[in-house]
């Protein structure tokens, strides 16, 4: 009985004290364990030294302090230190302009202008940068920085086509030509829509290849040639087709289940053709591309004929590209074609090098070829 009463009293005292990590702590002149923590009571040893004497090494434990929540409360206290900094600098201002001003007002008044301006301060100090245009205009996207926009080369081959040989060349081209027509009859004249529509599924291919590459590069222990960062830079570009698009037309919501269906299917489709066949892989994108550059050519056909409005850029679109602010959507339409066409070429010349029985490595990645 007295044992069990023990037992409980020294769980109940334990879990009092709370956790406590144990180790040995050499304490030198001026500088004392206590710095941070709690210390308890400790245990001393002698030992013998070969260069002075005996030396005390104490044996202690410390509690460390609770860091659970830290982060909210540091960024609390620096957010109520920078109201209680602009109230003060702004009773003394008004003070000083010979203006009456009631102090609880300007309190009330305070908080408020600092609850819809707050902002969000960092634990680990890490902050966004500060970035501006050439003109010294903040630069409003977080997608995407300046120095990753460019000018669209207008001047690529539109009608450039890889004629089916082999036996692969020959499923890659089928197997696309078969997968328009149903897009084909359930987008119609919608081109808009269409163009959302394929841009969510351009934008896989170059990020299973890169990925696949990558985890491959670590397998082998050894370079890719620069593929890896050129498809992904490829995946990157088509996904800022898609945000482009999704300003022009709102998609419905059928049609953004549609979206999760296809994506769904292409994705592990293309996964496993990318790990069984890499030439076959690139060979198929290749064709993707031509035909989006016959779908953006009609686009641009309703265009000029009036069937859809030239209504004004997005401004992600003037920013991303470097188009003049009076650009149309007919100018938007123009640079991501003349993009599908750099796509179509660089999957072309990916599957070619397999072809010759060399693997992506040996050839250098065109890198920043738009």
């Amino acid at each position: 009985m007295i044992t069990r009463g023990a037992s409980r009293l020294a769980r109940s005292m334990m879990s009092h004290i709370g956790p406590r990590y144990y180790s040995i702590i050499c304490p030198v002149a001026g500088n004392e364990a206590g710095n941070g923590v709690v210390t308890g009571a400790s245990f001393n040893f002698l030992h013998g030294n070969s260069i002075k004497g005996f030396e005390k090494t104490m044996v202690t434990y410390v509690k460390y302090f609770s860091t659970m929540n830290s982060h909210n409360n540091t960024s609390t206290m620096n957010l109520r230190d920078k109201e209680k900094n602009e109230e003060h600098n702004g009773q003394r201002n008004a003070d000083q302009s010979g203006g009456e001003v009631n102090a609880t007002a300007l309190s009330s008044g305070g908080n408020n202008n600092n609850n819809n301006n707050k902002g969000i301060v960092s634990y680990w100090g890490i902050q966004p940068p500060k970035v501006t245009k050439e003109d010294g205009t903040p630069w409003k996207w977080n997608c995407f920085m300046p120095w990753e926009t460019y000018k669209a080369d207008l001047s690529i081959d539109m009608k450039k086509h890889h004629v089916p040989i082999t036996l692969l060349d020959k499923v890659a081209y089928w197997t696309v030509k078969a997968l328009r027509v149903p897009t084909d009859l359930f987008f119609q004249k919608r081109y808009g829509c269409r163009a959302m529509m394929l841009e969510t599924v351009a934008a896989v291919p170059g990020m299973v290849g890169g990925m696949l590459l990558h985890c491959k590069s670590l397998r082998r222990f050894e370079h890719s040639g620069g593929w890896i960062k050129a498809l992904l830079e490829e995946a990157e570009n088509e996904r800022m087709h898609l945000m482009t698009f999704m300003e022009l037309s709102k998609p419905k919501w059928y049609e953004r289940a549609l979206v999760l269906i296809i994506q769904g299917i292409f994705f592990n489709v293309y996964f496993m053709t990318y790990i069984l066949s890499p030439k076959l892989a690139h060979r198929i994108v290749g064709y993707l591309e031509e035909e989006a550059i016959h779908s953006y050519t009609q686009f641009l056909k309703e265009l000029d004929e009036g069937n859809i409005e030239n209504v004004a850029a997005p401004a992600i679109a003037i920013d991303y590209w470097r188009l003049t602010q009076d650009a149309t959507l007919k100018d938007v339409v123009m640079v991501v074609r003349a993009d599908e066409a750099h796509h179509r070429d660089v999957n072309h010349f990916a599957s070619d090098i397999y072809y010759h029985g060399q693997e992506l490595k040996d050839c250098p990645a065109p890198l920043g070829y738009h």
